[in-house]
Parts: C-alpha cells; structure tokens; sequence
C-alpha cells in the first residue's frame, strides 16, 4: 500500500484518480481548495477509511510523508482561468514549488499534470513532445499557458538539481463524468445546451480541431506514467489522436441528445488554437503499449447521462 497526495483531487480529474487509486488498495490524501472541485465529486469515498480529504490551497506549503504526488492543482478551462489570472499562474507556479519541495524533502515521486496548451496555437500538426510550441505570453490565456510551461521547467531543474523523481504528462481534451456543467469546455457547453435545447455556440467557422479524451483513458495513462521506469521522466502526450472539428462534435452531440438545438456562431477568442491532435508515439513505446480505448461517441454517451442527471436533479 501506498501513500499518495493528489493535489486538485475533488476536481474533474482528480476525483477520477482518487477513486481509481483507492481501488487500487492505496492511501490516498486529497488536496483541494474547491475553487473548481467540488465535495460532491468525492462525496462517496469520505466513508473510505483509506480516503483523506484536506482543504487546502497548494499556494501554501503542504506538508505529509506521501510515497507519490499527483500535482493536478489548477483552473483548466478559460472561465476558470480567465477569471482570477493572477491566482491562475500562482497556483502553477508556487503549487509546482511547494509540492516539488515536499517530493524532495520525503523523496517521493511526483507527477506534474502539464497540457497541450503548452503547444499554443501550433505550426506544427500533429504536435510531438519535442515541439516548443508558438505560445502568446501576454494574452488572456498565457495565465494557464504559460504557468504550465513554467511548472515544467522547475520540475525539470528540481530533478537536475536536486535528483527529485519527477514525471510530467501534457495532457489533451478530456471529457466525461464529474465535469462542472458550468466550466466553459466545450464539450460540457455543446452537451448542457443540447440537453435545455438552447442554441449551441460555436466560436469562429468552426472547422478548428480539438482531440477528445475520455477521462479512464487519461488516469490509466497517468497511472502507468507514475509506474514507468526512473529514467523516463516526459514530458509525454496523453490523448485521443482522432480529431474532430468543432461542427462535428455538435453534430454527433445533437444526434445523441435528439435535440433540437440549432448551431450559432460566434467570434473566436484571442489565442484560440486552430488545431489540436496529440502524436502518441511516445507514450505507446514507453507506457507499456498505453493507448485510448473509448471512443468518442461511447465516451459522449455516458457523458450525456451524467449531466442528465444533474439537470434532472436540478443541480
């Protein structure tokens, strides 16, 4: 049995993680300060006694004898952001820090929950780990963006400078249960909008790509990141390569729901990226064959159920 923090467990994620590592047969810690989280996404494991739930903001030192960290503390989807820049960048940067210290105080292992937002807009399709990326550092997304890439470089000079055990994933469009209806992704939005029969917004012509993850493929791919060999430290591509545009994913949404909602466009974000698709080759190679298993239309449909039941229960 293992000890391990998860920083950012009662979100979208992290709950998923929690649960998943539970069953596991671990002692796991979550840290969240219910920014985004949210108590009801773990309400069901409290009973656990192997299950500790800490609140906590990861901009303050955390301290705990942990075996591994999961560092998956930060807003991930513009709303969330947007909304507080400031506290967006500091929660990358000083929660990479505090918890880079705590792995190298009790030499624990620790995993940096990186994205493809490190990409940027990219010139380079479909996007390998050793892109650098074409990232604005002063437009209304270089909070995230480039919080992110700078949590990467102190977990790569914790591990030169002090041999800390690091990991670092970059991780692409996830979806599914446990999502906040309200977070702004745009899979959550098309599938609340289809499900009220409201119109659903789409920004720009809407043939800019994304690559959909189910959330099980991501924490699998997590979980055998954490177990892969010492050496191998990423950062490596979690995702879906099959892409979508926009357009589509509303369609196969509206086909789901049998609604009737109609398409809208609206003007395009700054910054917004026009593509988006994940090169697997590494993690294939390295994670022990690791590869998504759901496909797009299944993942949607259990996505669908879960926040029918949320707007049936009039949450």
């Amino acid at each position: 049995m293992k000890k391990i923090l998860i920083t950012g467990g009662a979100g979208f994620v992290g709950s998923h993680l929690c649960e998943r590592l539970l069953r596991e047969g671990n002692d796991v810690i979550c840290l969240d300060n219910y920014f985004t989280g949210s108590k009801n996404n773990i309400i069901k494991l409290l009973d656990n006694p192997h299950f500790e739930m800490v609140r906590h903001d990861i901009t303050e030192p955390y301290y705990a004898e942990v075996d591994e960290i999961y560092n998956l503390a930060c807003p991930a989807s513009p709303i969330h952001y947007q909304y507080n820049p400031i506290k967006t960048i500091k929660t990358s940067v000083m929660g990479a820090i505090n918890t880079l210290g705590l792995a190298k105080r009790v030499k624990a292992k620790i995993l940096q929950a990186s994205t493809s937002e490190v990409y940027g807009d990219p010139h380079v399709h479909p996007q390998k780990e050793s892109y650098w990326g074409n990232v604005n550092p002063i437009g209304i997304r270089s909070c995230y963006d480039e919080g992110k890439r700078c949590a990467e470089t102190l977990f790569m000079d914790y591990h030169n400078q002090n041999d800390v055990a690091i990991k670092i994933i970059r991780i692409f469009n996830t979806y599914g249960p446990n999502m906040n209806p309200a977070d702004g992704r745009v899979v959550s939005n098309f599938i609340v909008q289809a499900l009220k029969g409201e119109n659903i917004t789409i920004f720009g012509d809407g043939l800019q790509t994304r690559s959909f993850q189910y959330v099980d493929d991501l924490v699998e791919g997590m979980i055998r990141m954490m177990n892969s060999d010492r050496s191998f430290l990423g950062p490596v591509n979690i995702g879906n390569p099959n892409e979508f545009t926009m357009l589509e994913l509303a369609e196969t949404v509206i086909e789901l729901t049998g609604s009737n909602s109609k398409i809208i466009h609206l003007a395009l974000p700054q910054d917004d990226p026009k593509q988006r698709q994940p090169d697997i080759s590494l993690a294939r190679e390295k994670l022990q064959g690791w590869e998504p298993k759901v496909q797009l239309r299944e993942g949607l449909k259990t996505t669908i159920a879960y926040f029918d039941s949320l707007l049936m229960a009039g949450k």
